[in-house]
Formats: structure tokens, sequence, C-alpha cells
């Protein structure tokens, strides 16, 4: 005979998902499935000894992960902010307790109707890992255990890159002087939009002849910023914005600091008549420069804030010596 006082599954009048009856009250599972609310009743009884008992949805857990990692400084706050969105707008209402592989699947073949390529759900996904993770840790405590995230295949590294006939057209093509400024300091940086964008002029030792592109109280991440050499084209064009300079940020338009240069870039692009280039590009560019002039990959990884592992295995193809020596052992 089943007990009457077990938390079982039921309907509330006007509501579409299922709920847990528990010592009379209702708690929403937030699943219209009744699969998916039985995994998490299942969930609920086996954690109802343990502190944490609420169930709690994914959009608040991202929400509440977006404003830890602003509170703390951490950047690429816009960027996780826009991965974000679909996840919520898809699973934003489900509890994690009904992530599984095949909710997953469900996730990417949506995104994939979207036209989203399988980079950009990667990406997406690892979003969704990344604050789940952080909700199971003991400073957060919003779940008991964080589920097992199923993603696309990565996919193969297709690298774009410019020509030093394609650069010169892009720079060419830049008719605001902040978006050439950005282009001329990307391509003789390797720097990430990001850390250029929010790059100031105390950081800048036109003297010493370095840029500092590390922040004084921001979080280091995997995503590590360097101290980079200026080279003769960068100190042309910082010491010729430094004279117009009116903020303390190195790349600024009309009085302000800017947070995103993809409007501007892609004008430039469409004009100088390149497809495929993001500002991202550049940075493959810069990588791709060095090696090209057989500039070792430890040295490059140490310029552009890479590991040496990474810039062998995506880049390594292009410099002149590439697995030369193996070869020669096999003639």
């Amino acid at each position: 005979m089943p007990n009457p006082d077990r938390p079982r599954l039921c309907r509330v009048a006007g509501r579409d998902t299922w709920h847990i009856y528990d010592a009379r009250r209702r708690i929403s599972t937030g699943c219209t499935d009744r699969a998916e609310a039985e995994l998490v009743l299942s969930v609920y009884l086996t954690d109802r000894g343990k502190p944490q008992l609420k169930i709690i949805s994914i959009a608040v857990i991202l929400e509440r992960y977006l404003l830890d990692r602003q509170e703390r400084g951490i950047p690429g706050f816009d960027r996780l902010r826009d991965a974000h969105k679909p996840l919520t707008r898809i699973i934003g209402a489900k509890p994690p307790e009904a992530i599984n592989e095949a909710e997953c699947r469900r996730y990417i073949a949506a995104r994939r109707k979207d036209q989203m390529s399988d980079a950009t759900i990667r990406t997406e996904l690892q979003a969704l890992r990344a604050a789940l993770n952080w909700a199971a840790t003991p400073d957060a405590r919003l779940i008991t255990a964080a589920p097992r995230i199923t993603m696309p295949q990565r996919p193969d590294p297709r690298v774009r890159w410019l020509t030093r006939g394609e650069a010169a057209r892009l720079l060419a093509a830049c008719d605001a002087h902040h978006v050439q400024l950005f282009v001329t300091i990307a391509l003789n940086t390797g720097a990430r939009s990001g850390a250029i964008l929010s790059l100031t002029w105390d950081r800048v030792d036109l003297v010493a002849r370095r840029v500092d592109f590390r922040e004084q109280g921001i979080a280091r991440t995997k995503k590590r910023r360097v101290l980079v050499p200026i080279n003769d084209t960068l100190f042309n064009a910082l010491f010729e914005a430094k004279a117009l300079a009116t903020t303390e940020h190195v790349i600024e338009w009309a009085g302000d600091a800017i947070k995103r240069i993809k409007h501007g870039f892609r004008n430039a692009a469409e004009r100088a008549g390149l497809k495929g280039v993001t500002p991202h590009v550049l940075r493959h560019t810069a990588v791709t420069w060095q090696l090209q002039e057989g500039i070792s990959p430890w040295d490059v990884a140490g310029m552009v804030g890479m590991t040496e592992e990474v810039v062998r295995e995506v880049y390594g193809h292009h410099h002149p010596d590439y697995l030369e020596r193996a070869a020669r052992a096999l003639g």
C-alpha cells in the first residue's frame, strides 16, 4: 500500500508544470513532461535529508553565476551574457535535475534549427556547465551536484587569417581613427579584443616600449593577458594616438571608452571586400605571421598569451620548419 505521506507528483489547476506534493505544500518541478518530473522527484527524495531541498531553475542559476562573475571583476561578462540568452530561452524554466543527455541533445537540435554552428553551441553549453559547476560549489550551494553536459563534437579548427595585402586593405578601409588604431594594435600584439578595448594609457610605456594588457584587480583566467613589446609600427600609431587622447582609454570615441568594436570593424571589413573576418581573426593573423617568419611556438605563445600546445596544434603548420625533422628521418 503506498505511503500517503511520501512526496508525490501532482497537477495544479491552471498550471502546465508538474508539482511535488510534500506535507501539504506544493513545489513546482519546472517540468511539463512527466518523465522529467519523475527525475526531479527522485532527486528530491534522495536529497530530503540534505540541507539543500529548494528546487531552483536553470535561469536563476545562470543569473546568479553571471552576477557573481561581475562582482568579482572577471572579464568576459558581455560574451557570457550573450551565451546565457539562448540557454535561458530554451531550458531556463527547467531545474538542473532535468538536464541529462537527452535534454542536451534537444538543446543542440534547437540551436541547429536556429542556424547556429556547433562551435557556437559548444560555447553556450560550456557556459551552462560552468554555471552548474559553480552552483554546486560550497560557496554557492544552490544544488547538491552538477549534471553532466553533453556537447556536440568539437569541430576541426578552421583558422581564418589575413594576408599582408588583406591587412593593408582593411587598415585603409577604416574610416574611423579608433577602429584603425584597434586593428593596428591587434595585428602587432595578437591581443584579444577585450584586452585592447580595456587598455588604458597608464599601462602603455612609450619610453620602455611595452604594453601591459594585465589589469590590476582583475582575476586571472585561462585567457591570459601579457606584457608585450612595442614594435616600430605600433609605436608610431600609439605616439600619435597619445597626443590626441581625451580619456584614459587607448581606444576611445567621442570622449568615451568603447565596449564593443564589432559594428565599426564589420563596416571596414565590408568596404575592404573581406568575408568571414571578425576582430578575432586579427589574433589568428598575428600568430600566423609570427610563425611564417620562423618565430618559435614558445615565443609566439608568450607574445599572445596562449599555451605552446595550442600554438603548435592549431597554427603550427604555418611554421617553415613544420615537421621537417620528422620528414628527414623518413628519407
